[in-house]
């Protein structure tokens, strides 16, 4: 039995001809969920006759109780998404049909398994629309006043695919602003195809997003490590993936070495240090 609850579509935003923020608000008010959950979207599929749905993260966070917000990419290879084609031609006020927040793959650590706080420096790494769950993590430190330091790595092969980019620029211009031991946030992009016309203003990080990890050949140390000013380990930094499983596996080869293992893998005291969930 699937539990569902309707919805309407409150806000759209077309950031490209393939790619959107949507916002829906549920008709009986917003249900408790936690910061990296994601939940089902269904839609009717007129060819079908029947209910379609599809599984997206909640770039939205649970102190804020007035909408659910989702980035959504067009899937229009090899043959178009069914429901990301409908989603796509939804107007304001519209209905959609949505399942309960769930998933805890995302979810904060807040506790060692020793019982004491979790307070060891946060890595987002998204790959593409694996940046929403991110979203959720940068806007519930921020509201919750978490003084743990925040790193959020958004990957995408083209400029205009940085969804979030002014949103997480102002945060790390406010970290700047108040001081780090008040909100300690950091945010980095790579693009992954500098040389494409599009992308010729770029002049930030080039490559894939995993490549933060990557050391230099002469310092040992990677871009990350460069930005923070120390190496990484599981005793100081938890790291956070949400994208293809290539990203995943970038990511844990460049930390493995270093002691890393994922929350399936834990250590026999129970600790980890990488926690990630893949699409596609």
């Amino acid at each position: 039995m699937v539990t569902e609850m309707k919805a309407k579509v409150i806000y759209r935003e077309l950031l490209k001809e393939d790619l959107v923020i949507i916002r829906l608000l549920p008709e009986n008010g917003m249900p408790e969920y936690k910061t990296g959950q994601f939940l089902t979207i269904g839609l009717p599929i007129p060819a079908e006759k029947k209910i379609v749905r599809r599984a997206y993260s909640i770039a939205s966070h649970p102190e804020n109780r007035d909408y659910f917000e989702f980035v959504i990419r067009w899937v229009r290879k090899p043959l178009p998404g069914r429901v990301t084609t409908e989603l796509f031609y939804l107007s304001v006020g519209e209905e959609v049909f949505l399942g309960e927040p769930t998933g805890a793959a995302l979810q904060i650590s807040d506790r060692l398994p020793n019982g004491q706080k979790d307070n060891r420096r946060v890595i987002c790494v998204g790959g593409g629309t694996g940046i929403a769950p991110f979203i959720a993590f940068a806007k519930h430190f921020h509201d919750t006043n978490d003084k743990r330091e925040v790193i959020v790595l958004h990957g995408a092969s083209y400029v205009d695919e940085l969804s979030y980019k002014r949103l997480l620029t102002d945060l790390e211009m406010e970290s700047e602003k108040r001081g780090r031991d008040q909100w300690n946030f950091r945010y980095r992009a790579a693009i992954s195809r500098p040389k494409e016309f599009f992308n010729r203003s770029w002049n930030g990080h080039v490559g894939r997003v995993e490549s933060f990890f990557q050391p230099d050949k002469k310092t040992g140390l990677s871009p990350v490590e460069e930005m923070v000013g120390e190496e990484l380990t599981p005793e100081n930094t938890i790291i956070y993936i949400c994208g293809y499983q290539g990203t995943i596996d970038g990511v844990i080869e460049n930390l493995g070495p270093k002691g890393f293992v994922t929350e399936h893998e834990k250590k026999p005291d129970g600790s980890f240090g990488i926690k990630f969930e893949s699409y596609g």
